[in-house]
């Protein structure tokens, strides 16, 4: 017996978990360092200013993964303050100590047969152009400092954190994205003033970044006073917090109407393809959010409206009128007709399935869209569909006599829909029909014993789903005036799902916000597009990490998630 406790003590870990913790946490840290500078992204980041000649987008870049080290030891350990801190401070000094040796290795190996990127060049950005000895020091010091100020923001009250955080991502935005805000401030008089104070030709100015930051502190600290103020009166009355709600909401809208005005086409385009996202991610949302029934197939509902409105209204020879006894419809005559072909698609697709659950229902509905992206390529369908050369002179559609043919007016058509589509999701969410999707969600065989149709509610599903995605398969034919086989790819159905699970499952609020990460964002930093799949997986690791909920959940999701990490 004494051998087999003397056995055991042997195998115990020697390195105590106050060691562990920092020292994980810090080799973790340096080889994300490592390896977004191997893969380019470090470089392509240091390419791009923050603050003009003060700060790049590396320099932050580097400083948020030793500030998030230090949060994340801060969280993670039980030890007290002050030795939290010092398990902080070391893990820092760690991640520095792993960026140093890459710093050594670019020095003294040529590492550019396997990795462009590790150039001398990169060496002597990371070490600030000071040399290899001066500059390494430098990097130890920055990655120290900084998971000092990550644990220190985690020891912060959450009113101050998050005030703080988002004041910071207002100067990284108004940084990355000047040249776009620039030219919204190119009026002259007070909006002038305001340029002049906040920004040079470069950039953002030192100056400018103070005044953002603070101004934006000052914004949201009043702002969660006034929170907490009426969460108060709440209490006594919900009527302050629904006129609060609503108040937002006119804001938002008028915002939006104002904004692309301001900003000009480009910007207007852009917010056109995440109003479209939000139109397919609404759909989506019905039959994976609310039913729990995941479809892959999406994209299929998606080419189904955009075909249906160019052969009803294309001046080609693939249009129905060239052949058939129908006339030539406009847009908004074509536009029912095309939301009413998707919506059958979407009933037909469902009927082979009903009966399909999780992981296999992905898979069903993934062939079944690659079924119908077949048969419009195939040479069967060449006649009608145009095959690979697609349908073309689609018309833009008009109001009387005025034509949305620029990007800003095609906006505020695509918005019109997407609020009213938006009421309709939401009314459809609290109705009869949604608890009865949301009980199937949760549990089938429980929801066809209390006495709810599955097949009836599954159809309901796939056909409400299917008709917003036909609905901006419309819009995107009309944007573009033509139609391509190869414009409806499988990607779109992964990029749709991908905004439903970083916006929040079930959530109309995440459906918007997932859409401006990852449809939005990439549009506007078009440099950085060769990485937009990398940013894609680091960011869904990331959320299902830190908030596997999403960004913006509904209630009813995030008291599922909580129930289930206490049960």
């Amino acid at each position: 017996m004494q051998s087999a406790t003397q056995h055991l003590s042997w195998t115990k870990p020697l390195t105590p978990p106050a060691v562990v913790l920092p020292l994980k946490t810090g080799i973790i840290t340096g080889l994300l360092a490592i390896y977004s500078a191997a893969v380019g992204i470090l470089k392509l980041f240091f390419e791009r200013d923050v603050i003009v000649d003060t700060l790049t987008l590396g320099d932050l870049f580097l400083a948020t993964l030793a500030a998030c080290c230090g949060a994340y030891v801060w969280r993670k350990s039980t030890q007290a303050g002050h030795i939290r801190a010092a398990q902080a401070f070391a893990a820092g000094l760690i991640a520095g100590l792993i960026l140093v040796g890459l710093v050594v290795a670019v020095t003294q190996l040529n590492l550019r047969w396997m990795f462009t990127a590790l150039s001398a060049d990169l060496s002597r950005t990371l070490t600030y152009k000071q040399g290899a000895l001066a500059g390494s020091l430098m990097i130890i010091a920055a990655s120290m400092s900084a998971a000092l100020c990550g644990a220190l923001l985690m020891s912060m009250s959450d009113s101050l954190r998050r005030s703080l955080l988002w004041s910071m991502a207002c100067v990284l935005i108004a940084g990355v994205f000047q040249e776009l805000i620039q030219i919204s401030l190119r009026f002259g008089g007070a909006v002038a003033v305001i340029r002049e104070l906040l920004y040079v030709w470069g950039g953002l100015t030192v100056q400018g970044a103070a005044i953002v930051f603070f101004f934006a502190f000052v914004v949201l600290q009043a702002l969660d006073a006034r929170k907490r103020r009426g969460a108060a009166t709440t209490l006594k009355s919900p009527a302050p917090k629904a006129r609060s709600q609503l108040a937002s909401a006119l804001l938002l809208i008028a915002v939006l109407i104002a904004f692309p005005l301001v900003a000009g086409s480009y910007i207007g385009q852009v917010m056109m393809l995440v109003s479209l996202s939000v139109l397919m991610g609404m759909g989506l949302n019905i039959e994976v959010g609310l039913a729990g029934l995941l479809d892959m197939g999406f994209v299929a509902f998606f080419a189904v409206g955009a075909y249906t409105i160019a052969l009803l209204t294309a001046d080609s020879e693939y249009a129905l009128a060239q052949y058939t006894f129908l006339p030539s419809l406009n847009f908004w005559s074509a536009l029912p007709f095309a939301v009413l072909a998707a919506t059958l698609v979407g009933v037909l697709f469902g009927l082979p399935v009903l009966s399909v659950k999780g992981d296999y229902l992905a898979v069903a509905t993934l062939g079944l869209g690659e079924i119908v992206r077949v048969l419009v390529i195939s040479d069967a369908a060449k006649p009608v569909l145009g095959g690979a050369q697609g349908i073309l002179q689609i018309p833009k559609p008009h109001i009387g006599s005025f034509e949305l043919a620029d990007p800003v007016s095609l906006f505020y058509l695509t918005l019109v829909f997407v609020l009213v589509a938006a009421y309709i999701a939401w009314r459809l969410e609290g109705s009869r029909l949604g608890r009865a999707w949301m009980a199937i969600r949760d549990d089938e065989d429980v929801a066809q014993a209390l006495g709810i149709n599955l097949v009836q509610s599954k159809l309901l599903a796939y056909g409400l789903g299917a008709a917003f995605a036909g609905l901006a398969g419309a819009i995107f034919a009309t944007m573009l005036t033509s139609v391509y086989p190869h414009s409806f790819s499988l990607l779109i159905s992964i990029n749709v799902l991908a905004l439903l699970i970083v916006g929040g499952m079930g959530s109309l609020p995440g459906v918007i916000v997932g859409a401006i990460l990852l449809i939005g964002l990439p549009e506007v930093l078009r440099e950085f597009d060769e990485y937009r799949y990398l940013f894609y997986g680091a960011l869904l690791i990331v959320v299902m990490r830190v908030r596997p909920e999403g960004l913006w959940p509904s209630p009813q999701r995030k008291r599922e998630l909580r129930a289930a990490e206490k049960g």
